[in-house]
């Protein structure tokens, strides 16, 4: 029977195969092509931001406020004042169920395009720690 041993070399090799099936296995599923979706729609910096820090944050149409939206699909957007301080949590989402990137991508494009309409329907929350927590980032 003829046995395999990779050479030094071949171990970084083959971590970089695996390294690139579960990538390809993850950006397959919805999860994973949603979050490339919302990937492409962030500018460079909310990318940055995105992957660094596991939220992006966005400007709204109507007042010029800073949101921050974190990872996730519920209770993950937040009015920040000019101190970088939590204000108020703002929970929307669209109608259905669908995977974390998408709703973050509608919430973006709602607090972009039609921030008011997104506060008049919103639910309210006090934003603590508990909902904001350093998330892994997703990107």
């Amino acid at each position: 029977m003829f046995g395999f041993q990779p050479s030094r070399g071949g171990r970084s090799r083959m971590k970089a195969v695996r390294a690139l099936f579960i990538k390809h296995g993850a950006e397959g599923t919805p999860e994973g092509r949603s979050l490339r979706l919302l990937r492409e729609w962030l500018s460079p910096a909310q990318r940055e931001q995105f992957a660094r820090k596991g939220y992006f944050e966005v400007i709204g149409s109507d007042s010029g406020m800073r949101y921050r939206i974190h990872a996730g699909a519920s209770v993950n957007v937040c009015q920040i004042d000019e101190r970088d301080r939590q204000q108020v949590g703002l929970c929307f989402m669209p109608i259905g169920v669908l995977p974390i990137g998408d709703v973050m991508l509608a919430q973006k494009i709602a607090l972009e395009t039609c921030e008011g309409e997104v506060r008049s329907l919103a639910r309210r929350f006090a934003p603590n720690g508990f909902h904001f927590r350093q998330a892994r980032p997703l990107g």
